[in-house]
């Protein structure tokens, strides 16, 4: 049993049987009879759970308990804040995504549980806001899978809605509850707060096809160019260098100043670190090592404007078809 492969349930029952007898029972306490139910059939279920496996439920369950006191401190974008720089970007947006459903009772709940190739046929024929709007609430993958089965006339219309979305008033909200009501049964009442924006459509392109997002970032481009500049920016960030296989990155590395490296390497992880310096010599290595630590204290605006401008070479060699990026969620694009 790895720890990717199992379910929600299966970590629940883990959890439980970690946390031992004394505690568990008190957990449970709170649980619908379902959900007992469940996650004891789990239990009983179980085999061969691996110190690994236990111990990354254990840390998971005891992220998501911080993200729940930092929320009831200060909010979600105190928690945010807080959280990207402990856990990064993008295991912050996985911890504030799984929370999203018992933080709001709402309708919008039950569309995660339901398959995108089911979901797509509820939702194509309704007006590209109406599925924008239901997409935001969606997890990014689900969300891609439906931006991919959409008409390609469709694609851009809603990627650029979703990158131009705002907070929705409460009007519209209720409409789009009362919609849904019609379509499912069980939808609990409550407020929803939507939010878009261009952080949300980068994260959805980056797991949609490759012959897909192309299509919809020429559209965005020639409809919108800053804002599908914005979009590309944030679709491969400084960090994902570590998704870039030697031979793009030994690439890139013609491309890049010896002094940008070092400036940017200051505020980036071990990992990243590494990436780079396995593909560049000894001596040009010990070179940026000396030279960031002669550098001293850098305020991270600059060093992050550094990043940024290596994440512009990226993307125009990736464009150009000089380089390869394997996407977050698996997809890979092969260029010659």
């Amino acid at each position: 049993m790895q720890y990717d492969d199992i379910t929600n349930i299966q970590r629940a029952a883990v959890l439980l049987v970690s946390l031992g007898d004394e505690i568990s029972p008190l957990v449970l306490q709170h649980l619908t009879e379902t959900e007992i139910e469940l996650i004891t059939l789990e239990i009983a279920n179980l085999r061969d759970i691996s110190p690994a496996v236990e111990e990354a439920v254990l840390k998971d369950a005891s992220d998501i308990m911080i993200a729940r006191q930092y929320i009831s401190q200060g909010g979600v974008d105190y928690a945010r804040g807080l959280l990207e720089k402990a856990l990064g970007r993008e295991k912050t947006n996985e911890i504030l995504r799984r929370l999203e459903g018992s933080l709001q009772t709402t309708g919008f709940g039950m569309l995660r549980n339901i398959d995108p190739k089911q979901l797509i046929n509820f939702i194509q024929n309704e007006h590209p806001q109406t599925i924008s709007l239901i997409m935001t609430q969606l997890p990014s993958h689900s969300a891609a899978a439906i931006l991919s089965d959409l008409a390609p006339e469709v694609q851009a219309d809603v990627s650029y809605r979703i990158a131009t979305m705002e907070k929705i008033s409460p009007d519209v909200i209720n409409e789009l509850e009362v919609l849904l009501e019609r379509q499912f049964e069980d939808v609990g009442a409550g407020d929803l707060s939507f939010s878009g924006g261009t952080k949300t459509i980068a994260e959805i392109l980056n797991l949609v096809e490759t012959s897909a997002e192309k299509g919809i970032m020429e559209t965005l481009e020639s409809e919108n160019p800053d804002l599908a500049s914005e979009i590309k920016n944030l679709m491969f960030v400084f960090e994902d260098i570590i998704l870039l296989d030697n031979r793009s990155i030994q690439r890139i590395l013609k491309e890049v100043e010896t002094k940008d490296l070092a400036i940017a390497l200051k505020a980036a992880s071990e990992e990243v670190k590494e990436k780079i310096f396995t593909n560049i010599s000894e001596r040009v290595a010990a070179m940026i090592k000396e030279e960031m630590e002669f550098m001293g204290p850098m305020r991270l605006s600059d060093v992050e404007a550094v990043q940024q401008k290596i994440v512009e070479v990226i993307r125009r060699l990736q464009e150009e078809g000089q380089i390869i990026i394997t996407g977050r969620g698996g997809k890979e694009e092969l260029v010659v």
